[in-house]
């Protein structure tokens, strides 16, 4: 690896780091009282997948231990958010589903969060932001190979 190479590496890392924790400093003051991004999240993805999911899915989905994943939701059962319920095919394991509140609570999030993201990309400009994303995704995807 070159010079230029490790220098250009670090950078590019050093700065979606920086992002990623403003971003959520931002996010985390703007979500509606006691909702963490980690609950934020989980319920966006039960919105986005339509359907039920398993603790352990959601782990992976989410790349955290099943611990972390049994504490959100955890959290999001209490707050009436989800559902959990047995697997009726196999008593081991159990299924997660979005309750009405959740997806409401789900929509309250996403109207209090988008006009800081819609700021954050008018400012960038749309067709900067287009160009930026297939980076983003396939960096993404190559670190999940790994």
């Amino acid at each position: 690896m070159t010079d230029e190479t490790n220098a250009l590496a670090v950078a590019l890392f050093s700065e979606i780091l920086t992002a990623d924790q403003l971003l959520r400093n931002r996010l985390s003051r703007v979500l509606p009282k006691g909702m963490e991004i980690s609950h934020f999240s989980a319920l966006n993805h039960l919105v986005f997948v339509g359907g039920e999911r398993t603790p352990a899915q959601l782990a992976s989905t989410f790349h955290v231990t099943r611990g972390a994943m049994t504490n959100t939701l955890a959290k999001l059962e209490w707050a009436g958010y989800i559902h959990i319920r047995p697997d009726w095919d196999d008593a081991r394991r159990k299924m997660v589903a979005i309750s009405p509140a959740g997806r409401r609570a789900r929509d309250q999030a996403i109207s209090a969060i988008a006009p800081l993201i819609n700021r954050v990309v008018s400012e960038l400009g749309l067709e900067r932001v287009r160009t930026t994303l297939p980076v983003l995704r396939d960096l993404r995807m190559k670190l999940e190979e790994e």
